[in-house]
């Protein structure tokens, strides 16, 4: 039988560890080819490029692993799209896989998330997708403790498949001591950051802003992907693109008027 065919793209760019890490992984259970940014594009959500040109250059940053891989100008969302028309061809993705993100990607984090809008790309052209995302942003983070879960949801996955137009958030609580607990399927925590805009000069006195703020969480449920890491589980949440409200769907048609 032939190997699956996997893509792999990421948010911190070509050259950042966690997506070396993942590419190790992924190489293990299939046909890799890399499409990622050429420089960092965490934070930008599902943008994409329409308004200069997107370049595509080829890469020998995983020659070693016996990997091809393309580095590209513009987002995440950019790279699986570009993937899919232009470097795959006809070739459809068995599994496009985004990561491993120098960060988590918890709660309301996910809609900012560049590394899940790969995932998403690729579940908004019909291939099973994951995201991964460690909770810890260090350059030099350790993903070693990871690399079962990864290895075996994927499998799971290319095993499975998974409903059209799903996308899995998965987070990895940081390395320390205790191994890992296990995996939990949870929902995605009613958290959410509380901004707070920094007022600085730069050199020649001009005024900028810098953006910080607090993770706040209310959502006392221990079904929540937050719940899960903050206790030493890899949290697994099934996303889909689709944000219609359905349960709003009633109320406005019964209370308001349009007539």
């Amino acid at each position: 039988m032939s190997k699956p065919l996997i893509l792999v793209s990421n948010d911190d760019g070509i050259t950042s560890n966690g997506i070396r890490f993942l590419v190790e992984v992924m190489s293990t259970l299939g046909e890799v080819i890399v499409v990622a940014p050429n420089s960092p594009q965490s934070g930008m959500g599902h943008a994409i490029t329409i308004g200069q040109p997107l370049r595509l250059v080829k890469s020998s940053i995983f020659e070693d692993l016996g990997v091809k891989a393309y580095e590209c100008s513009g987002t995440p969302a950019d790279c699986v799209k570009l993937a899919k028309h232009h470097v795959l061809k006809n070739r459809n993705p068995d599994l496009v896989v985004s990561g491993i993100n120098h960060g988590s990607n918890l709660a309301v984090s996910v809609l900012y998330s560049g590394t899940m809008s790969a995932a998403i790309e690729g579940a908004i052209e019909g291939f099973p997708a994951i995201g991964y995302s460690l909770s810890d942003f260090s350059h030099d983070a350790d993903f070693s403790h990871t690399a079962d879960f990864v290895k075996h949801i994927a499998e799971q996955v290319l095993k499975n498949g998974l409903n059209r137009g799903v996308a899995l958030n998965v987070n990895f609580p940081p390395k320390q001591n205790e191994k890992i607990k296990g995996i939990k399927i949870c929902r995605q925590a009613k958290a959410h950051w509380e901004e707070e805009f920094d007022h600085r000069k730069d050199p020649y006195g001009r005024p900028y802003f810098w953006l910080a703020g607090n993770f706040v969480n209310n959502d006392k449920g221990e079904d929540t992907d937050v719940w899960a890491v903050d206790h030493n589980y890899v949290a697994v949440v099934p996303c889909q693109y689709d944000l219609t409200a359905h349960h709003a769907i009633a109320q406005i048609n019964d209370d308001w008027d349009f007539e």
